[in-house]
């Protein structure tokens, strides 16, 4: 998702966003534990837009 986007959300919208991308996120490291993931670097996108909006959401709480 683009940070431009995420931005224009409001906070619920933004938490609703948390919440798929941790379920996300989850069900990756398992598939990634099972060997069942082809691309690893999912991983590493999932927690980056996690950490994008974990931030948006504090910024616009401050």
């Amino acid at each position: 998702m683009d940070v431009k986007e995420l931005r224009n959300q409001d906070v619920s919208a933004l938490n609703e966003t948390l919440i798929k991308l941790l379920k996300k996120h989850f069900e990756l490291r398992m598939q990634h534990k099972s060997a069942q993931l082809d691309d690893a670097s999912k991983l590493g996108k999932t927690k980056r837009s996690i950490a994008q909006v974990k931030t948006i959401i504090r910024q616009k709480q401050a």
